[in-house]
This record gives structure tokens, sequence and C-alpha cells, in this order.
């Protein structure tokens, strides 16, 4: 640690002061002292202290008083320096993630029991997330941001625990069916807004290049240098079964290269049934994801979707490298425990001295 100050100048201007206060009183004393010379000599103490036993106690009180003093000049000294607000440079590690996620979900009638298993997985991820920023946006025809790129984990949570609870009576087809109105009504709720094309479902490239627009550096039709340069890595969890029902603005593989300009990673978990993996959709999805550097997975070889998703996070995890933050923090104890302790052993030199 590193002494240093806050206020040095406060320290210099107490020094002055102190120096200044030392030079009148010595000055004034001096001049006195003078004068006591000058003037006829009537009285001294040393004619009344003949006796060895006065003469001890008198040279005892002139050492305790000499002391007392240099004990005051000593506190004065402390105390300044106090004022000056003595600090230590404290050099610490801090470890902080520089990522920026964008949860890309599929809402179409098939995906929603898929959707609702990623969401319970970053629900249980954001709880040790440090420094990632992380957004939700919903695409059928059109799409919705649910949530925009947000480091404020408690809303965050809140809005993952919030969908978790409307998608869970939404597991199979006789679910809905049985479904309560108020149910129903919350989940028409949650999905406004992704319907607003008729007759198209799923248009997925159009849903990529709308959760792409909530990353800063993204811009639509081109990437240019000035906006592909990124300081936080970035990268969208994209959930669908790839079945586009109309015409889009965007293909797949169009918003894969608006993406990769904007140097956005696009990583791919199939959301439909397992018997479907080896359709030529599911492939060209796959193909499409890989070929833009991105990980696809399936469920083809048991795993959940949380292990999916938790393998996805393992590999686009990447931590800023440590860095030093150098800080100045207060450092008083020492010199306020100093301070105490020259002012408890003057009190005790006053008391002793007033006997």
């Amino acid at each position: 640690m590193q002494l240093s100050w806050h206020w040095p100048w406060a320290f210099l201007a107490g020094v002055i002061v102190v120096l200044a206060v030392a030079g009148v009183t010595l000055l004034v004393a001096a001049r006195h002292k003078t004068d006591d010379i000058e003037s006829a000599r009537t009285f001294s103490l040393d004619d009344d202290l003949n006796t060895e036993s006065a003469s001890r106690l008198f040279r005892q009180w002139r050492v305790l008083s000499r002391l007392a003093v240099i004990l005051l000049v000593v506190a004065l000294a402390l105390a300044t320096a106090l004022v000056a607000r003595p600090s230590t440079v404290d050099e610490g590690e801090e470890k902080a993630s520089s990522r920026d996620i964008v949860l890309c979900l599929d809402v179409s009638g098939s995906a929603l029991p898929y959707d609702r298993e990623v969401i319970d997985t970053y629900r249980q991820l954001v709880d040790s997330f440090k420094g990632e920023r992380i957004g939700l946006s919903i695409f059928n025809s059109t799409s919705r941001t649910v949530f925009p790129l947000t480091d404020d984990y408690e809303l965050v949570s809140k809005q993952l625990d919030k969908a978790s609870s409307i998608l869970a009576g939404v597991e199979s087809q006789d679910d809905i069916d049985k479904m309560k109105d108020s149910d129903y009504q919350a989940i028409s709720d949650w999905l406004e807004g992704t319907q607003n094309r008729k007759e198209s479902t799923s248009l997925i490239g159009d849903g990529v290049v709308s959760c792409a627009a909530m990353l800063p550096g993204f811009a639509y039709g081109n990437a240019s240098a000035d906006n592909a340069e990124r300081q936080r890595a970035a990268s969208i969890v994209l959930a669908t079964d790839n079945v586009v029902s109309g015409k889009p603005t965007y293909t797949l593989d169009e918003a894969l290269n608006l993406t990769k300009q904007a140097q956005i990673t696009v990583d791919g978990l199939f959301s439909g049934p397992k018997q479907s993996e080896a359709d030529e959709t599911t492939q060209k999805f796959k193909s499409a994801i890989e070929a833009h550097h991105g990980v696809f997975l399936t469920q083809s070889n048991g795993a959940s979707v949380s292990s999916l998703v938790k393998e996805i996070e393992s590999r686009r995890n990447h931590e800023n490298e440590s860095s030093n933050k150098a800080a100045m923090v207060d450092a008083p104890g020492w010199w306020t425990l100093a301070l105490a302790i020259v002012l408890m052993v003057w009190l005790a030199l006053a008391w002793r001295l007033r006997r």
C-alpha cells in the first residue's frame, strides 16, 4: 500500500500555521525573558527550593511540562495530517463479463413449450451473471421486445419469471384446450404484437434482424466499419423450428450475413420435434448457423434444453482479462489511533501537573 494524501495542501497549510504560532510564541517568550533580565531581580524561585526534595519535585515538574508541550505539538501535527486525509492506493482485480446476449424466441404455437424451457434456464443463469447484459425479443410474423438489453438483473428475473408463469399452461394442445379464459388472455397479452402480418408465421429472418437491432452497432441493410467495431462481445440465442410460412423481408441467410458484418454471433437451438431433425428445413437451419460460425444444437442425443443452453453459454461466455484498478481509499486508522494515544497521555500529564 502506497501512502498518499487527498488534500496535501491542507497539510502544508497546517504546517505553516503551526510554524507561525510557534515562532510568535518563541518571540514573545524571548521578549519577556529579556524584560525579566533587564528588570531588577527581587525574587528567585530557587531561593525557596533549597531542600533536596523540593528541588527534585521542581525538576520533575519541568520535565513533565516540557513533555506535555511536546505531546501537544505532536497532537497538532497528527491533527493536521488527518485534515489532509491520509490515503492509500488500493489495487485490486475485478473480473466482469463484457458480453451482450439477446434471447430471440420463435413464439409460433409449436415452439412455446420449448421457449419456456429456454426462459427457465436463463432465469437460473442470470443469478450468476456479472456484467453481462441480456434482452428478450419474441417473434412470429412480427417481433416484440419483451425487455431491452440491460444488466438490471432484478428486472430480468422478474420478466423471465412472468414469462415462464404465463407459458406454464401450453405444454400440449390439451393444456391449451383446458385453459381458463384468464390464462388464455394472459398468453394473448404476452404475445401481442407478434402476429401483425396475416397469413404469415415464423418469419425467422425478420425475427433475427429485429433481435440484432437491440444490440449496439447494428444497422439495417449494411454494417460499415464504424458500426461493426464493438467493445463488447455480442450474441443472439435463436430458438426456432425454422418452419417459415409467408414471405419474409429477410431470409435467414440474409439476416445472418448482416449479423456477421456487425460481429454478432448467432447460435441456434432447434425447437421442433425430434422426428423433424432430419428434415431439409432443419438441415438448412443447421448449415446456415454453422456457416456463420454459430453453434447449432438439437435434443437428438437426449440432452435437455437446459443442458443445450448451458453448453452455448460455456462456449460464448468470454470474460474480460483481469484488469488492475487502483483507487484512493481513506486510511485514517493509524493516524487517528496515534492522535488518541497522544491526547490520552497528555491528559494524564496535565492531571499529574495539577496535583
